[in-house]
């Protein structure tokens, strides 16, 4: 059985919950989760990675049982997590970064690109091309943030839709465990949680801005690069994963038969191309 420890530290006067794993003198490996989950979505994952490396999966600011920030926006999580790293002695790691963990993954390697041994992108976009017309709502809210424009946004956040991001392409649905929604459906009712997640909706524009910055870091630092990419994700679509290698010729793309929340159905395998990509 691995040992799993479930802390939590402050960050600037925010409440940062976190899972660790693994020896601590290992190589260290950073797990960013996305919308609307939380470190849980690594469940099954750490067991199977925690031998070889020092892990840690905190809920970022806003999910899960982090605290809620003052300010909602995607550089303040990137901020706290850039803190939270240099509290729990996170020096040198390699990231994953999935959905929503993906820009705030990006910005700390822009900001410190000594700091990454390497970045796994599971559905994790970065580039234009990986946009689906699912997105359309939301950016019909960044070029007209009203009311209405918001209000339609809130069907994002509906317990069906949230059941529906976990089994949308995927072959068996019976084979995804209704823990992962059911508490990601639970987060989504705390106070404030419908705020927080529709203020980051429309902060999602700021991503989309620094697309170019974050490609001019792959060409720049080319460093180490996995996508694990569920190929039938209804947001992020498999050109988002191929377009890494136009930037990173080395980059290595996987792609599997699953749907957006990829490790609820494939967690074996991607363990398995992570540690051969690790080494």
């Amino acid at each position: 059985m691995t040992k799993i420890s479930y802390r939590n530290t402050t960050v600037d006067g925010i409440k940062i919950a976190y899972r660790e794993a693994g020896p601590k003198g290992a190589p260290k490996l950073l797990l960013l989760h996305g919308f609307p989950t939380s470190g849980h979505m690594f469940r099954d994952l750490i067991p199977l990675l925690a031998d070889r490396y020092h892990i840690i999966a905190p809920d970022l600011p806003g999910f899960g049982q982090s605290g809620d920030p003052a300010v909602n926006s995607f550089d303040s999580i990137a901020d706290t997590i850039d803190r939270f790293t240099e509290i729990v002695g996170f020096d040198r790691y390699a990231v994953y970064v999935f959905d929503y963990g993906a820009p705030t993954g990006f910005r700390l390697a822009v900001k410190h690109p000594e700091r990454i041994t390497g970045i796994i992108s599971q559905n994790g976009n970065a580039y234009v091309d990986g946009l689906s017309d699912a997105w359309n709502p939301v950016q019909a809210y960044w070029q007209d943030a009203s009311a209405e424009n918001r209000a339609v946004l809130k069907a994002f956040l509906g317990p069906e839709t949230t059941i529906w991001q976990y089994t949308h392409g995927v072959a068996d649905p019976t084979t995804v465990s209704p823990d992962g929604y059911s508490l990601d459906n639970f987060y989504l009712s705390r106070p404030r949680g419908e705020d927080v997640q529709l203020d980051l909706m429309g902060d999602y524009k700021s991503n989309v801005a620094l697309y170019p910055t974050f490609q001019n870091y792959f060409r720049t630092h080319k460093p180490r690069f996995l996508a694990v990419w569920g190929k039938n994700d209804p947001f992020f679509l498999p050109p988002g994963a191929e377009a890494f290698a136009r930037d990173i010729p080395d980059a290595v793309i996987k792609f599997f038969d699953t749907g957006h929340f990829a490790l609820e159905t494939h967690a074996d395998e991607i363990a398995a191309a992570i540690r051969d990509f690790l080494g």
